[in-house]
């Protein structure tokens, strides 16, 4: 089985950081040290309202992290101005609400505007490996392979979220995603809300070359610390990908 890259979401250093203001926690840190534990890449997600990550942080994490460095980020001409700037080693685009507390689904692919396509041209253009994150629906990934992104995300929120009894059928759409994506000639990350717990069956499909890890993580490494946590991480994966 190919080989699993763990990317790492800083977001929430920068909450914590942000909340007291300052500079304490750095984000960036965060990432060196992450990336020191074994973390194959670094995700962070700019929003709009610069809620936690800020322009800033994106400069000093692909400057000084020497990692792959992927920004989520939502279609706009703001957002893909600054990502064609700062060039990335990858870009995800993802839906964006002011009023959520997260990112609540995958983007709609079939219903988005023109610019989507638009944008996905600029930041390949620009050498940008660019993905998008979608529900695991076979229609939507589709739309992304006509619109030249390179990979999907598939959003495994909904299979996180659910009890342990409850969460086959969530699984069994993941996997069919996960397939529709080899099928459409993209490759497949997956991510949001995973833990120790729910990430093993997501890694143990061999489609899934991506995973990318947050809120859990960055959560449990007020317990454990980030280096262990990162490890840990990895075993997980390891083991998942032996099989």
């Amino acid at each position: 089985m190919t080989p699993m890259r763990l990317s790492v979401n800083v977001d929430h250093v920068a909450t914590l950081r942000n909340a007291r203001g300052g500079a304490f926690p750095c984000p960036v840190e965060a990432a060196r040290v992450a990336v020191e534990a074994g973390a194959d890449g670094i995700t962070v997600h700019l929003r709009e309202d610069r809620r936690h990550i800020r322009d800033r942080d994106v400069e000093r994490i692909g400057a000084e992290a020497a990692t792959r460095l992927n920004l989520e980020m939502a279609a706009t001409e703001e957002m893909v101005g600054i990502a064609c700037r700062l060039r990335p080693a990858a870009c995800c685009l993802v839906p964006e609400k002011r009023q959520e507390l997260t990112t609540e689904g995958g983007l709609d692919v079939l219903r988005a505007g023109p610019f989507l396509g638009e944008a996905v041209r600029r930041l390949a253009g620009a050498g940008i490996e660019v993905s998008v994150f979608v529900e695991a629906e076979a229609a939507q990934i589709e739309a992304c392979a006509r619109l030249g992104a390179q990979a999907v995300e598939l959003h495994t929120g909904a299979y996180a979220d659910a009890e342990s009894s409850g969460r086959a059928p969530h699984l069994a759409r993941l996997r069919a995603g996960a397939a529709a994506a080899r099928g459409a000639g993209l490759l497949c990350h997956a991510g949001h809300g995973l833990t120790y717990e729910s990430l093993g069956p997501v890694a143990a499909m061999p489609e899934v070359v991506e995973v990318s890890i947050g809120h859990f993580l960055i959560g449990q490494s007020v317990f454990e610390g980030l280096p262990a946590v990162v490890r840990r991480m990895r075993a997980v994966i390891a083991e998942a990908r032996a099989g």
